[in-house]
């Protein structure tokens, strides 16, 4: 089907309300019922670039919304097209628009777990930060265990300690849907515990020298591995 085919079958779905156009249901991630998805939003959710293209070239609207608020570049953001993300960035598309349900694209690239999108994304200087808790970018990817996107967004300035009561903490979140790749990368990335700072402190007493003669001090063997990173 091509772009004007798809824009006739468009017109027919919101000239009637008895056609049902089967390529017009919303994306079933957003909803369950017939809304004004565009070709536009067609193009951006299937990585059709060419389309994605034309359609603009004929003065389709990059921030043309349904009635749940979903713009095209939500759509691409959860298919995880950077491509489609990067044109429709180009052409203006509001990168901070949110859905219905407080979803951003940059919310969605994190449910995708496309680094690429979202660092396109922060690029055209989108919040990192959640417009509401019931959406936040980084419980999102470290539920997903999506560990690239929570790195790049703690490197943006989100709080690895944001605490969400009906969720809790980024790393409660990873442990408890089993995420462990993402929830060791959160602990490396906390701050340093009790622990770690009493063995830097005695490793940085011994110095680089005498480092090697923590395996003779008079310590059970648990420490002394401990102090030697074992």
């Amino acid at each position: 089907m091509d772009v004007e085919e798809e824009v006739i079958g468009l017109c027919l779905f919101r000239s009637s309300g008895r056609v049902t156009h089967p390529r017009y249901l919303l994306n079933p991630l957003m909803g369950d019922f017939v809304s004004d998805w565009s070709p536009l939003h067609e193009a951006s959710i299937h990585g059709r670039l060419l389309a994605l293209k034309k359609l603009i070239n004929q003065g389709a609207n990059v921030n043309f919304r349904t009635t749940d608020c979903v713009s095209p570049l939500h759509e691409a953001c959860l298919g995880g097209h950077a491509a489609c993300v990067s044109v429709l960035l180009k052409h203006g598309a509001n990168v901070n628009a949110t859905t219905i349900d407080w979803n951003t694209p940059l919310f969605n690239a994190c449910v995708s777990g496309s680094v690429d999108c979202l660092n396109l994304l922060l690029q055209h200087r989108a919040s990192p930060h959640p417009v509401c808790d019931l959406a936040s970018p980084i419980h999102e990817a470290a539920k997903r265990g999506h560990t690239k996107c929570v790195e790049t967004l703690l490197s943006n300035g989100v709080s690895i300690d944001h605490n969400i009561k009906h969720l809790g903490t980024p790393l409660y979140v990873a442990c408890e849907n089993q995420q462990l790749k993402c929830a060791k990368k959160l602990l490396e990335s906390g701050p340093f515990s009790l622990m770690q700072l009493c063995r830097l402190c005695i490793r940085s007493y011994l110095g680089v020298k005498k480092k090697k003669r923590i395996s003779e001090l008079m310590l059970p063997d648990e420490l002394k591995k401990f102090l030697l990173y074992v």
